[in-house]
């Protein structure tokens, strides 16, 4: 259970460095909370006999992290994931808004279903925006109700899990997501030249004698659908990008002008398909784990801009759904409560790029690329607030998951970077404050 406390009265956060997106600096800082709401940011302020004051001496303070790819499944497999589970999970991740995918069961593909997660996460301490199919059942066919959808609070549209792969249908998603000034959200993987293919398609692969998925499988629909919002004028926006191929295609199409943003994971930008060789069936990931090379280019573009988006595609899964042979195992891994710690080791301690720039991706990029507000820091308004070490190692183990599902190669890998403590929503969660 969460350590969560009801903010009443006057909150100090005292001596931390804070991450002001403005001008994407750290700089030292004391920030007062009055009720759960942001009351006010000096360079320091005086204690008082009615404030409680946390010391975040050697603490990083920033806006909470939003993640615009995360799978709570719920509804219709909530054994794997719930939106209380989930977003447990993301607190603990530092997360205070996510975006949810719509392969559910029944999906989410009419204007009840994206009200109904609007009306549950309304209860709970993380702001969840549900991203709504793109077709009726994922089908691929036929466009579901854009108009509708996104009155009812879709903030994108996706068949995540499956690629939109027609291309009369994307250009006609492309069009009508225009219209309402959505993004289409793409899964890009060609499951034609997937085939049955279970890790990528190259040495290890054949050493491992593993059927192969080859990186055209990825890079030649990127290329196909940004053609499409090149020709159409629209927003796309490319999820889990993992290949060197398509970073190129993406940075070519970037200085053309085209609506083109892109993510990429923390698991794409640390592992390598040699973590495959284990056979443990949590490196089986969809699109799959890529070559050094791939890893290193990624790696840069995240940092240069080309691939805007840090996001997690927390993908839970039941054990019997992992415990599996590698060929019938589900693919995907959760992510939330790695993915502070995972990104600093693979960008930061690796002296790829430095803490602001992982800050603008977990914070900044995320809410330009879904049109979330932007304000931060507004006196009156709900704090919302995360509080990490950005400093401290630590090996991440199965008691650190708050989510229903342990899928996750990381356990016993040290991390860099710690989350202490999350306010938002007028509650206080504490994983190692000290006040």
């Amino acid at each position: 259970m969460l350590n969560q406390t009801k903010l009443e009265g006057k909150l100090l956060l005292k001596n931390g460095t804070v991450y002001q997106p403005e001008n994407d600096k750290l700089q030292q800082q004391d920030i007062l909370v009055q009720d759960g709401n942001f009351a006010g940011m000096e360079k320091s302020i005086e204690v008082t006999d009615d404030m409680q004051v946390i010391d975040c001496d050697g603490l990083v303070v920033s806006p909470g992290f939003t993640d615009i790819h995360v799978h709570f499944r719920e509804p219709g497999y909530e054994n794997k994931e719930t939106m209380a589970s989930g977003s447990e999970a993301a607190l603990a991740g530092g997360f205070t808004t996510v975006c949810t995918m719509p392969n559910t069961d029944p999906p989410v593909d009419r204007q009840e279903a994206v009200q109904f997660i609007r009306r549950r996460q309304e209860s709970l301490l993380v702001e969840i925006h549900p991203v709504a199919a793109a077709t009726k059942n994922r089908a691929g066919i036929e466009l579901t109700e854009y108009g509708d959808i996104s009155a009812a609070g879709a903030v994108g549209f996706t068949d995540d899990g499956s690629p939109i792969a027609n291309s009369g249908v994307m250009r006609r998603a492309l069009e009508y997501s225009k219209i309402v000034d959505k993004p289409i959200i793409q899964h890009a993987e060609d499951l034609q030249l997937r085939a049955h293919g279970l890790m990528h398609e190259g040495k290890v692969s054949i050493s491992l004698g593993l059927p192969g998925i080859p990186g055209i499988s990825e890079s030649s629909l990127v290329y196909r659908d940004i053609l499409i919002a090149e020709y159409v004028k629209s927003r796309l926006h490319l999820q889990h990008i993992s290949l060197a191929d398509s970073v190129e295609i993406i940075r070519a199409a970037k200085a053309r002008g085209v609506k083109v943003t892109a993510e990429v994971t923390p698991h794409h930008l640390m592992l390598t398909d040699e973590a495959v060789r284990s056979f443990d069936t949590n490196t089986k990931v969809h699109p799959p784990l890529r070559t050094r090379r791939d890893v290193d280019v990624l790696r840069k573009a995240l940092v240069d801009g080309t691939i805007d988006v840090i996001a997690t595609d927390h993908a839970p899964h039941a054990l019997e759904d992992k415990e599996q042979t590698f060929d019938l195992a589900s693919p995907g891994m959760i992510g939330l409560e790695s993915a502070l710690g995972v990104s600093m080791k693979a960008l930061v301690a690796s002296k790829i790029t430095d803490l602001n720039t992982v800050l603008n991706r977990l914070v900044v990029a995320p809410r330009r690329v879904m049109q979330l507000p932007m304000e931060f820091y507004v006196p009156n308004s709900p704090a919302n607030l995360t509080v990490f070490d950005p400093e401290e190692e630590w090996v991440f183990r199965k008691e650190h998951v708050y989510s229903r599902s342990h899928n996750s190669p990381f356990f016993g890998t040290k991390l860099l970077g710690r989350v202490k403590g999350v306010i938002n929503r007028q509650h206080l969660v504490n994983f190692g404050l000290n006040g």
